[in-house]
């Protein structure tokens, strides 16, 4: 585990999203300048999308080479490709298209239309992964559900406990769709820095025992911290039950 995490609170779910956007410019340009790349793990949910549309519509965006980024997602639906269910196509949707990132560097999980089960499509995706440095995130983006849950990996839930992979399967999921591809607590804890972005008063109590580092059945997102910074970028009513 690194340094205790630090939790930034926002007035409100817009300016989270604007100020998340704002600081992922700043990390992706120093990244690029620093190894002629930048690695950015994305999140679905109104959170996850709410950021692509701040980070699509701010000005200084023009300042970043989106040809040196690579973006992947934290989990993924089983499900087509183009599914308005999935997190890419609702990422899509929210500006991710309008950012001028290369075809080839935007690295979707695989759906039943491309592989023939969710481990294949866990395995493809990690081959992948290993391909490209094996998980070296400059920042993993997460958005953490009401039960603690981040990416698919629920608390209780046996993918949860699955470190010796980057990326499993995950049947039987508490919330629908039932069938997903994760990756793992390991694979995300890879990253230079891990941003919760959380919003909500529903998400108050996940928010506070994934801070405290409440124990795996409780939250999966305690066990997720960054090699460098762990942020929790939160709104207000998000962090009223922190201590």
């Amino acid at each position: 585990m690194t340094a205790t995490p630090l939790v930034l609170v926002h007035p409100d779910s817009e300016t989270l999203a604007e100020m998340t956007a704002a600081r992922l410019l700043t990390v992706v340009q120093e990244a690029v300048a620093a190894r002629g790349r930048a690695d950015l793990s994305l999140t679905g949910g109104s959170m996850g999308s709410a950021v692509v549309g701040a980070l699509s519509g701010h000005p200084l965006r023009l300042l970043v080479d989106w040809t040196r980024v690579h973006v992947w997602w934290g989990d993924e639906r089983y499900l087509p490709a183009g599914d308005p269910d999935r997190n890419d196509v609702q990422n899509d949707a929210a500006g991710l298209r309008l950012l001028g990132l290369l075809p080839e560097h935007v690295h979707r999980v695989a759906g039943p239309d491309a592989s023939a089960s969710p481990e294949e499509s866990a395995a493809a995706y990690e081959t992948t992964l290993r391909e490209h440095g094996g998980g070296e995130w400059d920042v993993v983006l997460l958005g953490v559900g009401p039960d603690g849950h981040v990416a698919s990996l629920f608390p209780g839930h046996p993918a949860q406990l699955l470190d010796d992979a980057l990326a499993v399967a995950v049947h039987d999921s508490p919330k629908p769709p039932p069938t997903r591809v994760s990756l793992t607590t390991g694979c995300l804890s890879r990253a230079r820095e891990v941003w919760f972005v959380v919003a909500g008063e529903d998400k108050a109590e996940a928010v506070a025992k994934g801070v405290a580092g409440a124990p795996a059945g409780e939250s999966s997102a305690a066990r997720v911290r960054a090699r460098g910074r762990t942020l929790w970028l939160v709104d207000e009513a998000a962090a009223s039950r922190r201590p």
